[in-house]
């Protein structure tokens, strides 16, 4: 029994039958417990009446008042150290838990009881709270003197548990690979290990290994495929799972739903939807929450708002959500009118970043500062970097761009590539090369900069301007940082399946697209693409049709319905060429396309983009 609720049940009976006034239970000093001590002993009342995790929060952190606790519970009847032990649970469930550490600390040196499997669980579990890798070792090491490790699965997985939760692979290893006896926690725990340290293929061939699986062990795997970036693997594993019979609980349904965003399957997501009404998960706000991330990332506002409406309790998250939603749809006025909606909830950093962003892409520039000064003056809310980038984003948009470039150089702290981003972005829109190679350059030179896409960008403008060798010395600065080309990936739901497809994947179709579309007005953007030798025309042309979203693009003209909205989605900036490949197909084909690139919803209607052309 936990031992608060033993000293409420305590305290009540003996309030009702000995009168005794409240403040004898509510000591909170060594002084005032003596006090209370003695005027029990004086009326002759048993000493059981004493609320013992009390005795033991006001004694633990002092020896002499731990010597007086013990000889208190010494002259109980029962036995001390399950007395103590009682304590040091309450103590590691409570907001104190380092508290169970200090008393195990005192009991080892001071105390004659010997404690047991009972001690070390209830001291492991507070080192794992509070994530401490150094006491928990200790604890380890006692428990591996004493010859506990061997007969107690708890404790070995207690202790897996501690490594893998504190970022310490090594020893999790270690000890996952030590143990003779294993259950499904202990399978569990590693799995759930591995997949938060970006191992997600040995997290797999664990998953492969185990010799039988619970719902936590195939949530544990979709959900580190979702946080690796994988979210197609991570829907395949989720039909795998259906197809053993096993129900989701809450953590798969948010797993899944977050992966159905990444790609945009909006099926899956709707399906998603019907099992949380049939398995009764409508009104657990982290699921609704999931529900407007779905609804929103899949192009589907509607649908969005239809659950935020429906939700009879909703967070800074919901509201956040759907005004961020509203936003990135180009749907400006709609997500500031329910910004003032909020009422008693707090917006927060996150909140004003989806306001700023309505502001930065309707070009209401007034309102953007306004909100700006508001989230600092009144609601104390201190700027990140990516509040200092909307508000660059909107005067750059709006076309200050010297404003803009005056306020990146007032920022108290120093602007990243992203800052610089932006007004390189409103740079090359309004036509403004000496700031654009000021900003370019800043890209350059930024050493924090691991973020390859800025220096394609800066590379882009400079290629651009004609200026071919400093297009080049951008790419080799990225090259000689190590790092990685962040590919291009596109998806598409075409007919119940989840099509990937990877910058260079040429579709069959697309050469022909091409050549019906330049008769149609289309004229390829080959100023972007990096090769020195401007005569290479035609394989600068090829280049471009290899762009993952031109690929998922031709195939879902071919696998959807005439008339049918065709949804598509990437993980980096749609760049200039596919936008306006995109823009010529929704004029020619007559159809509505929705594509979502790294920052914002394009929807295509009639050989117009919703970003006004600007994104």
């Amino acid at each position: 029994m936990h031992c608060s609720a033993v000293s409420s049940f305590t305290l009540q009976q003996n309030y009702r039958y000995h009168n005794i006034p409240n403040p004898i239970y509510e000591f909170n000093s060594h002084l005032e417990l003596q006090q209370s001590h003695a005027l029990v002993i004086k009326s002759g009342i048993p000493l059981s009446i004493f609320p013992l995790n009390r005795i033991a929060s006001v004694c633990a952190l002092s020896t002499p008042s731990f010597q007086y606790a013990a000889r208190i519970f010494r002259s109980l009847d029962r036995p001390e150290m399950l007395i103590w032990n009682y304590c040091l649970r309450a103590f590691a469930e409570s907001d104190s838990p380092f508290d169970a550490i200090m008393l195990f600390y005192q009991l080892r040196v001071h105390s004659d009881s010997f404690p047991d499997s009972h001690t070390f669980s209830f001291v492991l579990k507070a080192c794992i709270r509070l994530l401490d890798a150094f006491h928990g070792r200790i604890v380890h090491g006692y428990v591996e003197k004493l010859g506990l490790l061997r007969s107690n699965l708890l404790l070995r997985n207690m202790i897996l548990n501690l490594y893998a939760s504190c970022g310490r692979p090594a020893d999790a290893n270690l000890m996952f690979f030590r143990m003779e006896n294993r259950d499904i926690v202990t399978w569990n725990t590693m799995i759930v290990n591995l997949a938060k340290n970006v191992d997600i293929d040995s997290a797999y061939a664990l998953f492969l290994r185990m010799p039988e699986r619970n719902v936590r062990s195939w949530t544990s795997m979709i959900a580190g495929y979702v946080q690796s970036g994988k979210p197609k693997d991570a829907i395949d594993l989720y039909r795998s799972m259906e197809e053993t019979g096993l129900k989701p609980n809450e953590a798969t349904v948010v797993a899944v739903l977050s992966a159905s965003a990444d790609v945009g399957d909006l099926d899956l997501g709707i399906r998603i939807h019907d099992a949380v009404a049939r398995n009764g998960f409508r009104r657990n706000l982290q699921i609704c929450n999931s529900l407007i991330h779905m609804y929103v990332e899949c192009g589907s506002l509607r649908d969005a708002y239809d659950v935020f409406s429906a939700m009879e309790t909703r967070s800074v998250v919901s509201w956040s959500t759907m005004i961020r939603g509203l936003a990135i749809h180009g749907r400006g006025e709609e997500s500031l009118r329910l910004f003032s909606e909020m009422g008693a909830t707090k917006p927060n950093g996150i909140t004003f970043l989806g306001v700023l962003t309505a502001c930065s892409h309707r070009g209401m520039v007034e309102q953007g500062l306004a909100l700006f000064r508001s989230m600092i003056e009144d609601h104390g809310i201190d700027p990140t970097v990516e509040h200092y980038g909307c508000i660059v984003d909107l005067l750059s948009r709006a076309g200050f761009l010297r404003a803009a470039y005056e306020f990146i150089e007032r920022m108290p702290s120093s602007p990243n590539a992203a800052v610089w981003g932006a007004l390189l972005g409103g740079c090359r829109l309004h036509k403004n090369p000496e700031i654009a190679r000021i900003a370019a350059q800043r890209i350059i030179d930024d050493e924090d900069n691991d973020n390859d896409g800025y220096y394609v960008v800066a590379a882009n403008t400079f290629s651009e301007a004609g200026q071919r060798e400093d297009s080049a010395k951008a790419r080799m600065a990225a090259k000689a940082r190590g790092l990685i080309r962040n590919h291009g990936r596109s998806w598409i739901t075409a007919k119940g399946r989840v099509h990937e497809f990877i910058a260079g994947d040429l579709h069959p179709g697309t050469a022909e697209k091409a050549r019906e579309l330049r008769s149609r007005g289309y004229v390829p953007k080959t100023g972007t693409v990096a090769m020195m030798d401007a005569t290479e025309e035609e394989r600068r042309e090829r280049v471009l049709w290899g762009h993952s979203e031109k690929s998922a693009l031709v195939l879902g003209l071919a696998e959807t319905e005439a008339g049918e909205t065709i949804r598509i989605f990437k993980n980096v900036r749609v760049c200039e060429d596919c936008h306006e490949w995109f823009k010529v197909v929704s004029e020619v084909e007559e159809r509505e396309i929705l594509l979502r690139d790294r920052k914002v919803f394009h929807c295509f209607r009639d050989g117009i983009c919703s970003c006004g052309d600007y994104w």
